[in-house]
């Protein structure tokens, strides 16, 4: 029997419960693909959902079980009535909590992260296109709740994170003027995605009201809730609030399912023009899954973390 490579946990928790073991290779059923993965990108959500038994079983998952969502890679074996795909294609997308692996068997007709594939543009490289799933779909989903565009001044909460790099730049794209807020030491990296930097903490509102006299209109908040505070204390409606991380009442949350089809691949079509581009904040091997998975949880890099097979 064949083997390969994959993070697996046999309970759930911190990343202290991560380890990689050799695991029979998955082989594939009808409509299905397995995909030599090549790279793997971290999201919060890869250690919220494996952090307890409560939410894992809101997602479906049970043990043991794998770790990741995001991947990208080669298309190695196509399954009965497959369509679209080929062995040697290079492809994106998400395999729920399996993505950290050398092969992950996904459906070829997709259309949820849980188990998905698209092909990968000519121009994007594989650690790019393996950070674009959760945090595209979710950054286009916050966006269509608030409805920014041409004209609006948003305040986007925690902008230099995996999620903000898209939401910043999507904005712009759009027209709008975005203000983002992080550390003092993200300033330079936020303006370098086209946003203006404002230091959270107490005080922010005041901060924006400085930098945006004439108001803002739309928010969006990546982390928590300050940036919904904020902005209600600047008089923006709740209907142009949108929260990924928190539950607010009167503010309508967006998530990665709430996506409009073929906002993936518009994603993608835009970071092979050159007009959007995903910064790699780190890289690590498989065998350093835990070392990664700290950096991420610590939520103070600027960009998406990406573990390479």
């Amino acid at each position: 029997m064949s083997t390969s490579r994959a993070v697996r946990l046999d309970s759930f928790g911190g990343p202290e419960v991560l380890d990689v073991r050799r695991v029979p290779a998955p082989h594939v059923g009808p409509g299905q693909i397995r995909v030599r993965v090549t790279a793997a990108g971290l999201n919060p959500m890869d250690w919220i959902i494996t952090a307890d038994a409560g939410t894992a079983t809101r997602f479906g998952l049970s043990l043991p079980t794998g770790f990741g969502t995001d991947y990208a890679g080669v298309v190695e074996q196509v399954g009965d009535g497959v369509t679209g795909f080929a062995p040697g294609d290079r492809v994106f997308g998400g395999a729920l909590s399996r993505a950290v692996a050398d092969l992950v068997v996904v459906d070829a007709a997709g259309g949820a992260a849980a188990s998905e594939a698209h092909h990968t543009p000519d121009g994007v490289d594989d650690r790019t296109a393996a950070t674009l799933t959760i945090a595209g779909r979710t950054a286009t989903a916050a966006l269509a709740v608030v409805q920014a565009g041409q004209g609006d001044t948003m305040l986007i909460g925690g902008a230099a994170g995996g999620v903000g790099v898209f939401a910043v730049q999507l904005a712009r794209l759009a027209g709008v003027r975005v203000i983002g807020t992080g550390s003092v030491a993200s300033s330079d990296f936020l303006r370098g995605l086209g946003a203006e930097p404002v230091v959270y903490g107490d005080g922010l509102a005041d901060r924006v009201r400085a930098l945006a006299p004439g108001g803002v209109t739309a928010a969006i908040d990546l982390y928590g809730t300050e940036t919904v505070h904020a902005a209600r204390e600047l008089g923006v409606p709740d209907a142009r609030i949108c929260t990924i991380a928190a539950q607010v009442d009167g503010v309508k949350p967006a998530n990665g399912a709430d996506a409009a089809p073929g906002a993936l691949e518009e994603i993608a079509r835009l970071v092979a023009a050159g007009q959007l581009r995903v910064p790699i904040a780190a890289s690590f091997p498989i065998e350093q899954i835990r070392a990664a998975v700290e950096l991420q949880a610590g939520r103070h890099v600027h960009g998406k973390v990406v573990i390479d097979l």
